[in-house]
């Protein structure tokens, strides 16, 4: 009888695919806009390109999840959050 490993960590980083949530959605998104232009383009070779370029995509967001200082984002929030008033005066 097969065992099945309890995945646990499901609130630290949710993945479908490899991918996190966000990624997998622009791959879906990618698919069937790639779906849409094999129906409307009778081309072999439009099917090939189309097929090689969701394989690269595919890749590329594997790696960017893997590794994510690829694509480091500034922090929007500052870090203190304060209610005093701001004099402009520097005690230090």
């Amino acid at each position: 009888m097969k065992k099945f490993e309890l995945y646990r960590n499901v609130r630290k980083k949710a993945m479908i695919w490899g991918l996190p949530i966000s990624m997998f959605a622009l791959m879906m998104i990618a698919v069937i806009g790639s779906l849409l232009v094999i129906i409307f383009s009778f081309s072999f070779a439009m099917i090939i390109s189309v097929v090689v370029l969701n394989a690269v995509l595919y890749i590329s967001l594997t790696r960017i999840s893997a590794n994510p200082q690829l694509l480091q984002y500034s922090k929007v929030f500052p870090k203190i959050i304060t209610l005093k008033r701001s004099t402009g005066i520097d005690y230090e």
